[in-house]
């Protein structure tokens, strides 16, 4: 199985990487940068902000290329909200292919891009006053969530290349380790992702997708 990783140019101009061994890409092809930005930044961290959580704690599934740990770095340091980012990666990326994107990135991006992926790996390191990230090298499934999450960014490949992280038992998992009013984003919004979501318990909301992009997503609250 060829397991190449390539760097290609998304409709936005944005770059993402494609796994072969998966035929899958780390970010939508019809704009990677406007999906991160739209549906996890927009959507999660700016919500977080706009209810008044004065102190913001993100778990990301998948770290990936680092990209939605990059916005969120400068969007807390641009809101001068204290942010704690947690991030879990079964696979991370060679650090020569992670940094590969790094020049088709603008400049304010790449620069962020640059210190969360040199952050070292299952270690808390603060990047800034107003930001610090904890990058879990291991298995979502067997991984004990911190407490009092405040946003969930579900970024997992696609429900048909990683079933096993889109189940109930993963939902209610970060449901039991949210605080009231918590909020869990995804690009994804099958029916059957929704439907699980709301049976755990969340309240979910079909959202207008990214410009360009997914005509939806969704955005779950925990009650």
């Amino acid at each position: 199985m060829d397991k190449t990783i390539d760097i290609e140019l998304t409709a936005d101009g944005s770059p993402t990487l494609y796994r072969a061994d998966l035929d899958e890409h780390y970010h939508s092809v019809k704009g990677a940068l406007a999906e991160s930005l739209h549906v996890y930044i927009e959507l999660g961290f700016a919500k977080a902000v706009e209810i008044g959580r004065d102190s913001i704690r993100i778990f990301e599934v998948g770290y990936g290329t680092g990209l939605n740990a990059a916005l969120t770095l400068g969007r807390a340091f641009k809101d001068r909200v204290p942010t704690h980012y947690y991030s879990v990666e079964l696979y991370p990326l060679e650090s020569d292919i992670a940094d590969s994107i790094l020049a088709y990135m603008p400049e304010d991006v790449r620069l962020d891009l640059a210190a969360t992926n040199e952050a070292e790996w299952n270690k808390s390191v603060e990047l800034n006053q107003f930001f610090s990230i904890e990058k879990i090298s291991g298995d979502l499934l067997t991984l004990s969530l911190p407490s009092d999450l405040d946003v969930v960014y579900f970024d997992a490949f696609a429900p048909e290349k990683q079933p096993e992280l889109w189940s109930i038992d993963i939902f209610r998992k970060f449901h039991d380790a949210m605080r009231a009013g918590g909020i869990l984003t995804t690009y994804c919004a099958k029916g059957k992702v929704r439907r699980m979501l709301q049976e755990v318990g969340f309240r979910v909301e079909r959202m207008p997708g990214p410009p360009g992009g997914k005509r939806e997503v969704l955005r779950a609250t925990k009650l």
